[in-house]
């Protein structure tokens, strides 16, 4: 193996957007016409009316696109369309020998999911634990958010050119060892195969949001990288290798150009400087601009007092609904879930704690299996809800969080990235960025329907007025695609 540049660095970057609220479809739907379901999508024999140039304009290669540009940018998925999908839906018999396994309460969890939905399963695991990783780290009255199966699509992508315990590390912390020992049908390639149909299925049009992934992979001209990752990147990731020349400005102008695009000009300058001695940058970009299924109408937000705690509060503004909502309570970890949906089959968890001082109790014990048991217990009432509007902008280098889980050869010089270049190299930035908006959705009361109200006397409130966590799902493949913990709606 080559040992001259020993001293170089992998730069892996995730930049994560999510916009709430802001997306009008009525007008969309009136031109449709009928054939959809109450929730945004459209039913089995409305698909079967469409034509196929219908479901090729709606897919991720065209929703990706920014000013019709897309071929430029995006991959097409024509291929992955017309395969046999059932390789996604596969429930396959629960684990034998659960107790066997170091996580076997979260394998318990397989029992009638999908592959897809165990994946995530221990995708979300991960989550929670880099969180509770962060949170160890910043105060109590900062805001936190992350974008997990960005994260987890990165380290995904990046195994692929890990050798030995370094992969091993990577395999075990994120929970695909696990997922691989559950069952005799799995091995890695399984897990990148299941990347790939998450792709496919997660990041295309749903009528509804607009969720959007693109997976970019820049090498330092001259930098000799193995064609077998090449390929393997774009097989399972559909991320393209692209020479770069890292000390020339244009290069950050130009990815900062390309981001923009993307993220509808919400992330403009996510590239600042790079070092000129850099080699590879993996860039992951997910945005996610989602519209309530039950507005909050503008003129009823007003400002309002939210606690901070024991001796501060502040006057934010508080936007305000009335309609029939998904909750539950858990007295054991003392606080309140709200589901707040979005148009198509995308929801916000907002978890309350009933007192301040159980906010830590609470991420302490967040896993998996809670949250499984929160929606199982949750209940359809009529419900007036006050939430806080606000935006999170964070960014963090992750490495010193991931190191905590486990990840530790990965970041240093006995790392072995053998499976992408014969030549030495290290991680050394790890950069998570994100950014999410939440408002009303629309400036019409009419928006919000009385239809299944129950009567007055059974309506429940539930004001957030103090620190909340947010966590937001894609049911279909259960997969987390935000969480973060709101302190202060003032600050970002």
């Amino acid at each position: 193996m080559n040992l001259r540049s020993l001293g170089s660095a992998v730069f892996s970057l995730t930049i994560t957007l999510a916009f709430c609220g802001v997306k009008d479809l009525q007008e969309h739907f009136e031109q449709l016409g009928d054939g959809f379901n109450q929730r945004g999508l459209p039913s089995n024999e409305t698909l079967a009316r469409f034509s196929p140039e219908f479901h090729q304009e709606n897919t991720v290669t065209n929703d990706l696109s920014v000013e019709e540009e897309e071929e430029e940018d995006y991959l097409d998925l024509d291929k992955i369309l017309s395969e046999d999908d059932d390789y996604f839906d596969i429930i396959d018999a629960a684990p034998d020998t659960i107790s066997e396994f170091k996580q076997g309460d979260i394998l318990q969890l397989f029992q009638g999911k999908t592959r897809i939905q165990r994946l995530n399963i221990l995708n979300a695991n991960f989550a929670f634990n880099l969180y509770r990783s962060l949170r160890d780290t910043v105060n109590s009255s900062d805001n936190i958010l992350l974008a997990p199966v960005g994260i987890s699509t990165a380290m995904a992508m990046l195994s692929l050119g890990l050798k030995g315990p370094t992969q091993e590390e990577v395999l075990i912390s994120l929970g695909f060892r696990d997922f691989v020992n559950a069952s005799s049908k799995y091995d890695i390639t399984t897990v990148h195969n299941l990347f790939r149909k998450l792709t496919h299925r997660l990041f295309r049009r749903n009528f509804g949001y607009t969720l959007r992934s693109v997976n970019d992979l820049y090498i330092q001209k001259q930098f000799p990288v193995l064609s077998e990752f090449r390929n393997n990147i774009r097989r399972y990731y559909f991320a393209e290798a692209q020479t770069a020349d890292f000390s020339d400005p244009a290069f950050i102008a130009k990815a900062n150009e390309r981001i923009s695009k993307l993220t509808k000009g919400l992330i403009k300058e996510a590239l600042v400087h790079v070092q000129p001695t850099l080699l590879m940058m993996i860039l992951n970009c997910l945005y996610f601009k989602g519209t309530w299924e039950n507005k909050f109408p503008v003129e009823q937000t007003h400002k309002r007092s939210f606690r901070l705690n024991e001796k501060e509060t502040v006057k934010v503004p508080m936007m305000q609904t009335k309609a029939n909502f998904l909750a539950t309570v858990d007295n054991e970890l003392d606080c309140g879930v709200l589901q707040l949906p979005y148009v198509g089959n995308i929801s916000m968890l907002i978890v309350l704690p009933h007192k301040l001082s159980s906010m830590r109790t609470l991420e302490k014990q967040l896993t998996p299996e809670v949250v499984e048991r929160w929606q199982k217990s949750m209940i359809n009432r009529t419900r007036e809800v006050v939430l806080p509007k606000f935006k999170l902008e964070k960014s963090y280098d992750i490495i010193e969080y991931l190191k905590t889980l486990g990840v530790n050869e990965l970041f240093t010089h006995n790392g072995n990235y053998s499976g992408i270049s014969e030549e030495r190299i290290i991680i050394e930035k790890f950069n998570h960025q994100g950014t999410i908006t939440v408002n009303e959705e629309g400036t019409e009361a009419a928006s919000v329907t009385s239809v299944g109200f129950m009567p007055l006397s059974a309506q429940i409130r539930f004001i957030v007025d103090r620190p909340f966590l947010i966590l937001i799902y894609e049911h279909r493949t259960s997969c987390l695609l935000f969480m973060g913990r709101v302190a202060n709606p003032n600050k970002l």
